[in-house]
């Protein structure tokens, strides 16, 4: 199997089952390494630096944007970046290992135009926004107001499927397993 610099870019909108799916096709393939990304947020609860994100101070961040250091980054809010940093890459591929990414669908697209056929990029996708809605309630971690705002980004976020290589529409979690495993062993085999 060739994995020489290859990633593979997972987006969807909140709720639709990503980080389900990322870490399931992590525990199939120990060649394949999630990417961590880094953030000028601060830690939340118990996120050690390095391990959820590398955290940075926003002057580092906008340092490093200065200093081209990114691949791809994004100011979501004011004063709050997420981006990958290209060190990030790099410490995966002098491994070996093909990088996995979970990443909203701005930065999929951002990951997909940077990495180019290195790249299978993957919009996944919840059946129906009415379902969306629903697995945000059940989620029980959000308040109706924040589950709205979701609701209406995911809606806008869809438009962006049509940008990615593949689209998995997760109705059914062992069909969306089944045809992640799929999309990623004929990618990796290329």
């Amino acid at each position: 199997m060739k994995t020489t610099e290859k990633v593979l870019i997972f987006s969807a909108p909140s709720g639709s089952g990503k980080s389900t799916i990322v870490n399931h096709i992590l525990g199939l393939h120990p060649e394949i390494e999630f990417s961590v990304s880094a953030t000028s947020r601060p830690p939340r609860g118990q996120e050690q630096d390095g391990v959820e994100y590398y955290f940075l101070s926003v002057e580092d961040f906008r340092a490093r944007i200065e200093a081209d250091a990114f691949v791809e980054y994004e100011q979501v809010y004011e004063g709050r970046y997420y981006g990958t940093l290209k060190s990030e890459v790099q410490r995966i591929w002098d491994k070996g290992h093909v990088i996995v990414f979970d990443v909203d669908v701005k930065g999929g697209v951002s990951l997909k135009k940077y990495f180019g056929e290195k790249a299978l990029s993957v919009f996944i996708q919840a059946p129906s926004v009415e379902e969306l809605h629903r697995r945000l309630v059940a989620r029980k971690t959000d308040s109706p107001e924040a589950i709205a705002e979701r609701v209406a980004k995911a809606a806008e976020e869809m438009t962006y499927a049509p940008q990615f290589d593949r689209i998995l529409v997760n109705d059914d979690l062992a069909t969306a397993f089944a045809e992640a495993e799929a999309m990623v062993d004929s990618f990796l085999a290329r």
